[in-house]
């Protein structure tokens, strides 16, 4: 491509380009992960603002580098593709950290009158054993939620999976719907801290690790003998803040065990966290697949038998 002097301005411009609205132009589907969005088509990948950072590769930046690392363009085609190549005009992000000083506080999401639907989502259409889903309900850390829409319309039910801290205050809750299976509403509250999502703590020296809250629970639900005994975390996704704080915390734990999805995005996270893992010290460390794309699949199998 021929030499085109961009002015500092227009560099500048690029750089700030709000990077959800550009992809979402472009026909990327993002989906909702806390205060960021993340790649459908790469989990590993979140966008924020004008920002994207690779958790794989541990690596990030602005719109300019995101376009020559994912799109593989040059330079000079990235800056010009972002300043309305497509002649459509140019959103300017925030500038980055400015969303960081508005987070709200942390609150738990309001709790239902009853848990009927919880119960009916997890045990019958999740296929989850009662006893497990007894177990967090009592501990607190599972409970049903009642959100309005905004304009007051509306009523919504999730399923409130809740993470606390060393000292037992909560400071995460997953939201996942009630009304659909698969692609359903699901959503970090804001202002958690992704080190505290959803876990359980035992004694024993093992460590399991899942994506999703509900891939853990129906891995005790196929495993339900003495499963008190160890300790569980769910990421919420990929990210590997939550592992590494319950090892920090555990001082009892040296086996970890990572049981995420069976697909490729699993594989390759499972692989990623290995890294992790061992670069921090940590050499007992295995991965468990789900017989099925996940542990809820075959939690719905055994149902079936």
């Amino acid at each position: 491509m021929p030499y085109i002097p961009f002015t500092d301005e227009q560099k500048h411009l690029a750089n700030n380009v709000d990077l959800e609205q550009f992809l979402l132009r472009q026909g990327e589907k993002l989906l909702p992960s806390g205060h960021e969005k993340r790649l459908a088509s790469d989990h590993s990948v979140t966008v924020r603002g004008n920002r994207w950072y690779d958790h794989a590769s541990e690596t990030g930046g602005g719109p300019v580098s995101f376009l020559q690392k994912f799109h593989g363009l040059s330079y000079p085609e990235a800056v010009k593709q972002l300043l309305n190549g497509e002649h459509v005009a140019v959103k300017i992000a925030r500038p980055y950290g400015a969303e960081e000083k508005e987070r709200k506080t942390f609150i738990l999401p309001p709790a239902s009158s009853s848990m009927r639907r919880l119960y009916a989502y997890l045990l019958k259409q999740r296929c989850i054993r009662r006893e497990v889903v007894d177990a967090f309900v009592h501990a607190k850390l599972l409970y049903e939620s009642t959100e309005l829409s905004a304009d007051g319309n509306k009523e919504y039910h999730n399923a409130v999976f809740v993470g606390c801290d060393e000292h037992g205050v909560a400071r995460h809750a997953h939201k996942r719907g009630l009304y659909t299976l698969g692609g359903g509403y699901k959503r970090n509250a804001t202002g958690c801290d992704p080190r505290f999502s959803f876990h359980h703590c035992g004694a024993s020296d093992r460590l399991y690790v899942f994506e999703a809250p509900v891939d853990l629970l129906s891995f005790l639900s196929l495993y339900p003998e003495g499963w008190q005994e160890h300790s569980y975390v769910a990421l919420c996704g990929t990210s590997k803040h939550a592992m590494l704080w319950m090892l920090e915390q555990g001082q009892n734990l040296r086996q970890v065990v990572l049981c995420l999805d069976n697909d490729e995005a699993g594989i390759k996270a499972a692989e990623r966290l290995t890294e992790v893992l061992q670069e921090k010290g940590h050499d007992q460390v295995g991965v468990l697949l789900p017989q099925y794309k996940d542990w809820n699949d075959g939690a719905a199998t055994r149902c079936c038998k």
